[in-house]
């Protein structure tokens, strides 16, 4: 542990040994298995984020601007005029989760997200696991069923959409294009570019 001030702000830092607690997929961000994680884990991860959302977060992770050039470039419909945000991981994949005891792992983007985002990443990142992928929406139904939390999951999707331009998931793809166009009645444009156009 390294403790330190600044001002007004003190800082706590805390050196984890992660051989004694693995990531659920350390290798990739997304999973092809069910790690079939305990009822007290998932309790975990919805307490734990409900309560990251409840800080005040101090920069905005996914921004409006690159939202509203992704949607439409990425997901073929238009950015919402209004997104609700909660401060939030910004990068909640599975190679960022870390099996029984839960520690989320690699803190770089959090900040303020859309509601349902951290949530709707993870989902992404589960399609190829129809057990785990479900398991998900029903833990944060609550989230994910509501109108926030839906453009949170679609930003979610626009970010993963692009990374698939770019050449990453491509065994991913083909699902996240599904998942999308189920969302918006749209199928999401074949991404021709790997940035967001400006």
């Amino acid at each position: 542990m390294h403790d330190w001030t600044d001002g007004e702000w003190a800082f706590e830092a805390e050196v984890l040994d992660y051989l004694s607690q693995p990531a659920v997929s350390p290798d990739r961000a997304d999973i092809d298995y069910d790690p079939g994680l305990p009822d007290e884990w998932w309790a975990d991860l919805r307490q734990a984020l409900a309560l990251l959302a409840e800080s005040e977060g101090v920069k905005t992770t996914v921004r409006d601007g690159w939202i509203a050039r992704a949607f439409p470039q990425f997901l073929g419909v238009p950015a919402p005029a209004n997104v609700e945000r909660v401060t939030g991981h910004g990068d909640l994949h599975w190679g960022n989760l870390t099996t029984a005891p839960l520690c989320l792992l690699d803190w770089e983007r959090w900040g303020l997200v859309p509601f349902g985002y951290d949530a709707g990443l993870l989902h992404a990142n589960s399609l190829l696991v129809r057990d785990v992928a479900a398991r998900i929406r029903q833990e944060f139904a609550a989230v994910l069923d509501t109108p926030a939390g839906r453009i949170g999951e679609l930003a979610a999707l626009a970010e993963m959409l692009q990374a698939v331009a770019r050449g990453w998931y491509p065994d991913l793809a083909p699902h996240l294009v599904a998942r999308a166009g189920a969302l918006t009645g749209v199928r999401p444009p074949v991404p021709v570019h790997s940035e967001v156009s400006a």
